[in-house]
C-alpha cells in the first residue's frame, strides 16, 4: 500500500493553538516531506504544524457502597473488642466512643462517634445507625 506525500495546499488534521483543539487545516509550507506551517480552517490562524492529540479517555470512577465499607470496618474491629463488656441499649444509658452495645433488634454494635446532643452513631452488622442516648 502506497501512502501519498502531502504537499502545500492539501488538507490535514492538526492541533490548533488558537482553537485549542484538533481541527482541519491547510498546509501552507513544507520542509522536505513534513508540513511546517498550517492554516486553521476554523479560525484562519496560521501556526507551525502540531500533530493532532489523541482524545483523552474519561477516568473510570469506582463507587464504593457505604454498606460494604461499614461491614468491612466492623469485621476488622470486632476481634479487637472480644474482651469488652456489652451494655444493653436503653435511651437513658450514656455510652462512650469505642464501647460495645447490645441492641434487642440490631444485635451487638460498636459505638463509633457522638452524633450531636443525646445521639450516638453505632456500627451494627447491617450498617451504621444513629441512636438516641443520654
Amino acid at each position: 500500500m502506497q501512502s501519498t506525500i502531502p504537499s502545500a495546499g492539501d488538507p490535514i488534521e492538526a492541533r490548533c493553538t488558537k482553537c485549542r483543539k484538533n481541527t482541519n487545516h491547510i498546509i501552507v509550507a513544507m520542509a522536505k516531506e513534513v508540513p511546517v506551517k498550517v492554516e486553521c480552517n476554523t479560525c484562519s490562524g496560521q501556526h507551525k504544524y502540531r500533530p493532532p492529540t489523541a482524545p483523552r479517555k474519561p477516568a473510570v470512577r469506582r463507587t464504593v457502597d457505604p454498606k460494604i465499607a461499614e461491614r468491612k470496618e466492623r469485621e476488622e474491629l470486632m476481634p479487637t473488642m472480644g474482651g469488652k463488656q456489652k451494655t444493653d441499649y436503653t435511651m437513658t444509658t450514656a455510652f462512650k466512643v469505642g464501647s460495645l452495645m447490645n441492641h434487642p433488634v440490631f444485635g451487638v454494635g460498636i459505638v463509633r462517634s457522638l452524633g450531636g446532643p443525646r445521639k450516638i452513631k453505632v456500627l451494627f452488622e447491617d450498617g451504621l445507625k444513629t441512636m438516641r442516648c443520654k
